[in-house]
């Protein structure tokens, strides 16, 4: 009976270890096929800006053009291992509004049901928590007009507050920003840090593997007349 209770021990360090290692084994995988967090395409600093505008050629409306993206990035939390998720579309629109040196607007809208990572799964149990039949868009809207005087020289960077849209709930949000100049043309880098549940949203929780309450919404966008 004792040779049992110790085969039957064995047997179950050997099962923990195997369920470990191979949790382990998973996050080094998911982990290093993580996108990186959206950037600029060229340096601001350096070799310097590709293009500049002074403030009479920012001036006027410029719209959210093909090459930009937006998504978001989560950690799950698998048997005490930590991975990286990435999701991101290429499906996004909107526009935004110079004065001068001033951004007094700026809309960005993101199709969510074409939000996709690498697991179709996943991605279904996505759309489904953030009901993208109902809600199929996502929406960040400026509320506060911001100085980009810096821009006129190539490079700018800001903090920007705007009002967030995901799931039918909006929320104020700050947006850290980078823009650049680029031949006529305007490239924006942006990151909001959001809660999920300040959005009504419940991180999913299956015990072996919970998604944090906390994540961050990315964004790229290429800004044309």
């Amino acid at each position: 009976m004792r040779k049992k209770l110790i085969v039957a021990g064995i047997l179950l360090v050997v099962a923990i270890a195997a369920i470990w290692g191979g949790s382990v084994i998973y996050a080094s995988v998911e982990n290093g096929r993580a996108a990186d967090q959206l950037s600029l395409s060229t340096p601001t600093s350096g070799a310097g800006p590709v293009g500049t505008l002074d403030a009479a050629e920012l001036s006027g409306t410029w719209k959210i053009s093909a090459g930009s993206q937006a998504g978001y990035r989560v950690k799950e939390v698998l048997n005490g291992q930590d991975v990286t998720v990435v999701g991101r579309t290429t499906e996004v629109s909107g526009e935004a509004g110079i004065d001068g040196t001033s951004l007094t607007s700026a809309t960005a809208v993101v199709e969510m049901g074409n939000v996709a990572t690498d697991n179709g799964s996943r991605d279904r149990q996505f759309q489904g928590i953030l009901k993208t039949a109902e809600f199929p868009t996502s929406t960040f809207t400026l509320t506060s007009p911001v100085d980009i005087a810096a821009i006129a020289g190539g490079s700018a960077s800001a903090e920007a507050s705007g009002e967030l849209t995901i799931a039918g709930v909006t929320r104020a949000v700050t947006v850290s920003l980078k823009a650049q100049t680029m031949d006529g043309s305007v490239e924006v880098q942006g990151s909001i840090p959001v809660t999920f549940s300040d959005f009504g949203i419940a991180a999913p929780d299956l015990g072996f593997v919970k998604v944090e309450n906390t994540g961050t919404i990315e964004m790229l966008l290429q800004l044309k007349r």
